[in-house]
């Protein structure tokens, strides 16, 4: 954190190139408008999209960039306007950090959903300069894209919260899966879906695990509390389960068929796809049809129900599954993230790392 002349600017650690590896890169930040909160970093999670966009997987990437979507910080400063905050508080940082506020999705506090919207890294701000994410020391953020993390919910534990917790949250509370007593299935046992059997069994469902060998039975009955587990491959345990399901959350972030686990669903299931995935993905339409099953989409999650999501995680005593590491670490941790050999997230400690090596 420092000043060339007038300009502010902050270091954070950036990919340059489709390589993906991240190194220490210094940038302007913006000075502190009336509605804006200055932050120091404290954590930021590291997710599989943070590995698609460093390496241009979808084709859209921008260089340099400054990846991190997982951020929670210390408030530094707080311009004339704000209202939400205070120096001191503790505030974290999803996805979005931009909106149109006119549009039908944002005057339905959906703002995620805006045509619009301003992603916290490889987009540009209204100012025209390039916004980047919390991999970096500092940022600057309008007060409507911020949230106060509850006290007594760890600031490195919250850090994940705000998109692997977020993404399984929103969806329950839209499609009205909160009620206790459900049958839900979790496919893929990563940083989303980990997230997926805490929040499921802390609002009262029996929770499956569906993963395609037995490696992870002992860790998500054992450890992360699921009820049952299914080894996809095989045909017996798929068969026993065929219509059981009230909903089934797909976490899984790469190419795979759908059509083994549709028939898992009850009539009137749900499957919801979570993954960011950039090939098509196939299925048979009485697959659906004959159950009147619903195939859909989410993203993250508002801003109100990030709050919310996070006074839940509170009440209930939902923690991720975290292996903090250092910034210098980052590459290494992106590398092992990649073959899924993390349990079960990511958390850079920004604040105790050195940032300009």
């Amino acid at each position: 954190m420092g000043s060339v002349g007038s300009e502010r600017t902050t270091t954070g650690w950036a990919a340059t190139d489709p390589s993906g590896i991240l190194s220490p890169y210094t940038f302007a930040l913006r000075e502190t408008g009336p509605e804006d909160v200055y932050i120091k970093v404290t954590y930021c999670g590291v997710c599989h999209t943070d590995i698609h966009q460093v390496k241009n997987d979808l084709g859209m990437s921008n260089y340099p960039m400054v990846p991190g979507h997982e951020t929670v910080g210390e408030v530094i400063e707080v311009g004339k306007d704000v209202t939400k905050f205070k120096a001191g508080d503790s505030v974290g940082v999803g996805l979005i950090i931009g909106s149109c506020r006119e549009c039908s999705s944002c005057t339905s506090n959906i703002e995620q959903y805006c045509n619009k919207k301003i992603w916290n890294y490889n987009d540009v701000y209204t100012d025209g300069k390039p916004t980047q994410g919390g991999f970096a020391s500092t940022m600057v953020i309008d007060q409507k894209f911020v949230v106060k993390i509850p006290e007594g919910l760890a600031p490195e534990q919250a850090a994940p919260l705000l998109c692997a917790g977020l993404t399984v949250y929103s969806p329950l509370r839209k499609f009205d899966l909160t009620r206790s007593g459900l049958k839900a299935g979790i496919l893929g046992l990563g940083g989303v879906g980990h997230m997926g059997v805490k929040i499921a069994k802390a609002m009262g469902h029996h929770v499956t695990v569906i993963s395609s060998s037995n490696k992870k039975q002992e860790e998500a009955m054992d450890h992360l509390g699921a009820d049952d587990y299914i080894v996809s491959s095989e045909p017996e345990q798929m068969g026993r389960a065929v219509d059981t399901l009230d909903y089934i959350m797909d976490t899984i972030p790469v190419v795979h068929p759908l059509e083994p686990y549709l028939p898992l669903l009850k009539v009137d299931g749900r499957f919801i796809i979570m993954g960011v995935i950039a090939q098509p993905l196939q299925f048979i339409t009485p697959m659906i049809m004959l159950g009147r099953k619903s195939i859909t989409g989410t993203f993250i999650g508002s801003v109100e129900e990030s709050a919310e999501m996070l006074e839940f995680c509170k009440e209930k005593g939902v923690t991720s599954s975290i292996e903090l590491v250092k910034m210098d670490y980052i590459n290494k941790a992106m590398e092992r993230l990649e073959k899924n050999d993390v349990r079960y997230r990511f958390v850079v400690d920004v604040a105790g790392s050195k940032i300009d090596l």
